[in-house]
């Protein structure tokens, strides 16, 4: 623990703030890339949870929407 927040909690702030820092991109790249790493984040605090299967699936759909659209589609 650390300032009374578990760990857990604490994956789960970093996650909330990486993807608000992405909506925050003129740039839909930068922004699809940054909102991945926020998505991948809560996919991990969502295993942490124990697992909580809503985040986990809601994040890997996004993730992997991000993905597609990073690799293959590339607008």
């Amino acid at each position: 623990m650390f300032l009374e927040v578990s760990y857990t909690e604490w994956v789960g702030y970093l996650a909330s703030l990486v993807l608000i820092i992405s909506f925050m991109m003129n740039n839909v790249n930068k922004l699809r890339i940054i909102n991945s790493v926020g998505t991948f984040v809560f996919v991990i605090y969502g295993v942490l949870l124990g697992p909580a299967w809503p985040i986990i699936i809601t994040n890997a759909f996004i993730l992997g929407l991000n993905l597609y659209h990073l690799l293959i589609k590339k607008d």
